[in-house]
């Protein structure tokens, strides 16, 4: 009995698995605190809020996309023939596709809707931060805090 997958077996289970295994990677969620931020002593300024604008983050290329999509192209490229040497030639051609389509379906899944925020700290100097669209919603003249816990950088509302 032959068992064999068909390529779209193969490439839909390959995408499903990249979303999964990319879905999972870290965020520049503002209210999520990473566990090696807990319990760390973090620098706060006193703000206000000058100006909030939309961008997006672009997304990574870690090379996992990449990697994942060279083994499912390698080996639904390779199931393309019975015959030997048609089917080497496949699998590279497959893995070199897959390996590309990999990579942007990387940068597309881990991009993510941000927001820059422009303050102005109480000694006059301003600061731009990026960060991922939170609970809060930011709004010129608001007074906030930028925290500061190693090399990230946070805004929060400051409380009343």
């Amino acid at each position: 009995m032959n068992h064999r997958f068909s390529p779209t077996i193969w490439l839909t289970a390959a995408a499903a698995g990249l979303a999964v295994v990319l879905g999972g990677c870290a965020s520049s969620d503002p209210d999520m605190i990473s566990r090696d931020n807990a319990q760390t002593m973090s620098q706060v300024q006193d703000g206000v809020v000058l100006s909030v604008r939309k961008v997006t983050v672009d997304g990574s290329q870690s090379g996992v996309g990449a990697a994942i999509g060279g083994v499912v192209g390698a080996i639904g490229g390779s199931a393309g023939s019975g015959v030997q040497r048609e089917s080497q030639v496949l699998g590279v051609l497959g893995a070199v596709a897959g390996a590309a389509a990999g990579n942007a379906a990387e940068r597309l899944v881990t991009k993510e809707d941000a927001i820059e925020i422009l303050v102005q700290l109480k000694g006059g100097e301003r600061r731009a931060i990026v960060q991922a669209k939170g609970a809060q919603n930011f709004e010129p003249g608001d007074a906030v805090i930028i925290v500061t816990t190693g090399n990230k950088v946070r805004v929060t509302k400051a409380p009343k």
